[in-house]
């Protein structure tokens, strides 16, 4: 869902807008909300919502107050307040989806402290106030990180958000302990000559702020369309039967990846059927104790204790059929009687469409000339060895 300025040219070549995150129609900007209702006109005799959705850097939004009621489109550059000053931000949705999304997230549009007023659209010189301060941003980002190497604190500046009227500078840090950093405040202070602001974040809220590459090849869900961090934990790869290695389990923010908890439903909804991996099975042979399960395919593998290296594969309704025996102190006479027969899966063996040609063909094939000639000079080498060793003995 890509603006007109972003489509592709000649030969199916992207053009890009080159505006780097601050498209003019909201469009391809991520966590960007399609306003499904912008072609429906209101019912006569009623006012337009007044909350408006207004985003800033990194997809940080919040909902203002439109009490002037000015005329907002998606893509309007605005002036908003702030808690001393005013904050420069990008209208992102208008009209009655607002109300939808500020229900969903338990916004009240009459609280004046969550809800702030829109003063006015942003005039040029607001605008040009705005993006010098972006321009600050980055090499004050170099400068921070070694003022905090310098007093040996544990912590790591992300990121830094200036406010629109540049009067404000926001630390963004991520730690794992808590950090005294009164003395590095006095240095911002000193050093970038503005008001100060230290705003710790989680390793998720880092990496979403940052962005980045998944191990899936996909952007990070976080960046994009992901708003709520739900917590995730390491039952979540038991159930589903990944293997418990820290690298492959651990996203870009260092914790758990969150796409665990995507099929986690319905890897519990299958598991349902299946007995409990630590129930025996009894019968007259031996007793039986599971080694191994397919959710997909509806098997367990079972094996008898003392012979751990002959299993036994049986399917779930099977495997209840006979605990359920058990519970009525009933035993079957082996679990050979219920053995399933595993289909193996067909493999397509590819053929060599090249045929049987030697990677090397094409090159040059190395002369025996040289060889000869080495060979003789290896053997004059030796002959003049000798006849001088022959010399210094007589």
């Amino acid at each position: 869902m890509a603006c007109n300025s972003c489509s592709t040219g000649k030969d199916g070549q992207p053009k890009g807008c080159k505006n780097n995150g601050t498209c003019g129609t909201d469009s391809c900007n991520k966590l960007t909300v399609f306003d499904w209702l912008s072609n429906m006109s209101l019912p006569n005799g009623q006012e337009p919502f007044k909350g408006v959705e207004v985003r800033f850097k990194n997809g940080r939004k919040h909902y203002y107050k439109n009490t002037e009621n000015l005329t907002l489109s998606i893509g309007d550059i605005v002036a908003t307040q702030a808690k001393s000053g005013h904050d420069v931000g990008m209208v992102t949705l208008t009209g009655e989806l607002v109300r939808v999304q500020m229900k969903r997230k338990k916004v009240n549009l009459d609280d004046p402290e969550s809800v702030l007023k829109i003063y006015r659209k942003a005039t040029q010189k607001d605008i040009d106030v705005w993006s010098s301060s972006r321009d600050k941003e980055e090499p004050m980002k170099v400068k921070a990180r070694q003022f905090a190497i310098d007093l040996n604190l544990k912590m790591k500046i992300s990121d830094i958000e200036y406010q629109g009227d540049g009067s404000k500078a926001t630390f963004y840090y991520t730690a794992e302990e808590r950090v005294d950093f009164r003395e590095l405040i006095k240095v911002f202070a000193r050093e970038f000559r503005t008001r100060i602001e230290m705003r710790q974040v989680g390793f998720r809220q880092e990496a979403a702020r940052l962005g980045g590459i998944g191990s899936c090849g996909r952007e990070l869900c976080c960046s994009t369309w992901l708003t709520d961090f739900r917590s995730v934990s390491t039952s979540a790869a038991r159930y589903q039967q990944l293997s418990l290695n820290p690298l492959k389990l651990a996203g870009q923010c260092g914790k758990l990846k969150c796409c665990l908890n995507y099929e986690l439903d319905a890897y519990l909804d299958a598991l349902k059927a299946f007995p409990k991996s630590d129930t025996k099975l009894y019968t007259e042979k031996g007793v039986a104790i599971c080694q191994k399960t397919d959710i997909f395919k509806g098997l367990m593998w079972y094996a008898y204790e003392g012979e751990w290296m002959n299993w036994h594969v049986i399917t779930t309704e099977q495997a209840n059929e006979i605990i359920a025996k058990n519970k009525r102190k009933e035993k079957v006479v082996s679990l050979e009687e219920y053995t399933v027969e595993q289909v193996e899966d067909t493999k397509n063996e590819f053929e060599n469409v090249v045929g049987q040609d030697s990677l090397t063909r094409f090159d040059s094939p190395k002369s025996k000339r040289k060889r000869k000639n080495n060979r003789k000079k290896r053997n004059r080498n030796r002959n003049r060895n000798q006849k001088t060793n022959a010399k210094k003995t007589n």
